[in-house]
């Protein structure tokens, strides 16, 4: 799978751009500041449906525009694809495939398949559990498009349990009468309970398919030393293994909310649900967090999204992959052996500020961007 072609309008700080790009590697090389990771940044968008740098939509639009547009040509088993995505802060965003328009902006995600390592991605390692839920979710979403729609309908409803928990909660802090306001509460914890499972059921079987992938680039990033480990943690489940049996896990959460029912109407919120589950990430016997050096912070982060592309091409195709200006944070070892793990990719999109960062054996397509204008020169 390759992006051929790239059209942007209105994206970021570009008002209008077009670029063939061919298979293999292809290297941008600008200033900061100049666009290059904006171009890159809308080609993960298109396959995710999220940016790897902001949480919201906003931001991708450019300042004085009211939407932005992403258009791709994508190849794929000898035959082309046309995705098109406007994206309107504040509205539903639009997609059409093949010129038809889709029902909704999320049937999209699936098409295109990528994989985006990038400098936030240390935060994966050393950041908040946030970060590792998005990770597993981004993966298993494009391991399965189905799963787009699983973990919006769990998040709808976690959204609607909070603002039912929280007017109770404001009522009794107020002196009015709270309890009242609950009667609706069971039937929203069956509702949680049926899609936090399935959303739970998706996280452990991926991690069980990713783990033996992670362990293989990371032995490869970090020549042999040290090995990864990857365990679900979920805090309800007072430390008992789960299952990805769905019924065995929408019991085990409905168990969970009905003992936790009087802590969270205490507090005016949902304790209870894969939206407050972590990762645990482990080098040998300690935890990566606090415990990993800065190079085995990189070489982890690096194995979590080279392992993921790795399942994917072994699953179904082979995702463009996207380093974005990683080279510059990493040693010449780490350098090299990127390279040398990612070079023969159906296709790699690279941006960075210095060419020479670059190793010498990812050659292809090069790139030269600023002030507005990309040049290819090679």
């Amino acid at each position: 799978m390759h992006v051929r072609r790239l059209q942007l309008t209105d994206f970021r700080s570009w008002s209008q751009v077009d670029v063939t790009f061919p298979e293999g590697p292809s290297v941008l090389v600008g200033p900061n500041g100049h666009g290059k990771t904006n171009l890159v940044e809308s080609v993960g968008y298109l396959a995710t449906g999220a940016s790897h740098r902001v949480a919201g939509d906003a931001p991708l639009v450019r300042h004085g525009a009211e939407s932005a547009v992403i258009r791709a040509a994508i190849g794929h088993e000898g035959r082309e694809l046309r995705a098109d995505l406007t994206i309107q802060p504040g509205k539903s965003n639009r997609a059409r495939l093949n010129r038809s328009p889709l029902p909704r902006a999320r049937d999209l995600i699936g098409v295109l398949k990528a994989v985006v390592f990038a400098p936030e991605d240390l935060s994966l390692v050393r950041g908040e559990p946030e970060q590792r839920r998005r990770m597993l979710d981004e993966l298993l979403i494009a391991r399965h498009p189905r799963f787009a729609g699983v973990r919006a309908d769990y998040e709808r409803v976690v959204r609607q349990r909070n603002t039912l928990l929280r007017t109770a909660y404001l009522a009794r802090k107020t002196g009015g009468r709270g309890n009242t306001d609950l009667h609706t509460l069971d039937i929203w914890d069956r509702h949680l309970a049926q899609h936090g499972a399935d959303l739970l059921a998706g996280r452990l079987a991926l991690l069980e398919s990713l783990s033996p992938y992670v362990v293989k680039a990371y032995d490869a990033v970090s020549a042999g030393r040290g090995r990864p480990q990857m365990t679900y943690q979920a805090a309800w489940a007072d430390a008992e293994p789960l299952s990805p049996d769905r019924d065995l896990l929408t019991a085990r959460l409905a168990a969970a909310l009905a003992a936790a029912r009087a802590r969270e109407t205490e507090r005016g919120t949902t304790l209870v649900g894969p939206h407050r589950d972590d990762l645990l990430l482990r080098l040998g016997d300690l935890p990566a967090k606090g415990y990993a050096s800065h190079g085995e912070s990189w070489s982890y982060a690096l194995a979590l999204r080279l392992g993921a592309a790795e399942l994917l091409r072994a699953e179904a195709v082979s995702p463009v992959l996207i380093l974005d200006d990683v080279f510059a944070e990493l040693d010449t070892d780490r350098r090299e052996r990127l390279a040398a793990m990612v070079t023969h990719a159906p296709q790699v999109l690279v941006t960075c500020a210095v060419a020479e960062d670059v190793p010498a054996a990812m050659t292809g397509g090069r790139f030269d961007i600023c002030d507005g204008e990309v040049n290819r020169v090679v």
